[in-house]
């Protein structure tokens, strides 16, 4: 349940169109609802203003549509990511208007279209970064922000990153996703004015130590104000860019 739903509720209260006694029924779920393998944040909504989003990895496909099923009761939209194609198979039957996107993992139900706001510019290194930029981005615009993609612009043949400037310096946040050595977060950064999040990715040869010398190349960037997820979490980068951006457009 998120605030505006609330606030329908306690309305249709004070003017008699909802008992009492229905009303409770339908906040006995808040602040959580124990499923007995899980225990569902229907709060989180109110407090963050986002839904819980559902992990994936390490759950079965009952206990991912038991879960989904209890958050699209309570009018949640629902996102659930590091779910691959196989997996997806398996629940698509018990979650009506599930929609898949097998580049970024995941997948999502729009129970009611967010109204989207401001700009998230996913701009990521080599194609073979896609799978992490499409989990930001769609994680991004699955949390109501309009979302630009700028792929394969790597330092590698910086001319590419150039010509797509004006694209860049026209979003609200920037995510960088960047394997290799991950010097394209520190380019970025240099010239952009955006709040910046840095996302490294696990793609490189033997040096690379699976993601870990982009990890340490972002974190010791000398360009001020860039902020760093973990390796390969588009997921984290795609949220935190959407609060910056939430905050930003609240304020306006």
């Amino acid at each position: 349940m998120d605030e505006a739903r609330l606030k329908r509720l306690l309305e249709s209260v004070a003017r008699g169109r909802t008992s009492p006694a229905r009303a409770i029924e339908r906040l006995k779920v808040l602040p959580f609802e124990d499923l007995g393998f899980a225990k569902v944040d229907h709060h989180r909504a109110l407090r963050r203003g986002f839904p819980e989003v559902i992990f994936c990895e390490g759950k079965t496909p009952g206990e991912i549509a038991g879960i989904a099923k209890k958050m699209s009761a309570c009018g949640a939209n629902i996102l659930a990511t590091r779910c691959d194609a196989a997996l997806f198979r398996k629940v698509r039957a018990r979650i009506p208007g599930a929609v898949f996107h097998p580049e970024g993992n995941l997948f999502a139900v729009e129970r009611r279209r967010p109204r989207r706001r401001g700009l998230v510019a996913v701009v990521s290194g080599g194609t073979s970064d896609r799978p992490v930029a499409e989990e930001a981005a769609l994680t991004a615009h699955y949390l109501g922000c309009g979302v630009d993609r700028l792929y394969d612009v790597g330092v590698a043949g910086i001319h590419r990153l150039l010509r797509s400037w004006e694209r860049i310096r026209g979003a609200d946040c920037i995510v960088v996703v960047a394997g290799m050595e991950g010097a394209l977060a520190s380019v970025v950064a240099g010239i952009a004015e955006a709040p910046l999040v840095a996302v490294p990715t696990s793609v490189g040869y033997g040096a690379s130590f699976g993601g870990l010398a982009a990890l340490l190349t972002m974190l010791n960037s000398c360009a001020g104000g860039v902020t760093v997820v973990n390796i390969d979490n588009g997921f984290g980068a795609g949220y935190a860019a959407a609060v910056i951006v939430k905050s930003i457009h609240a304020r306006k």
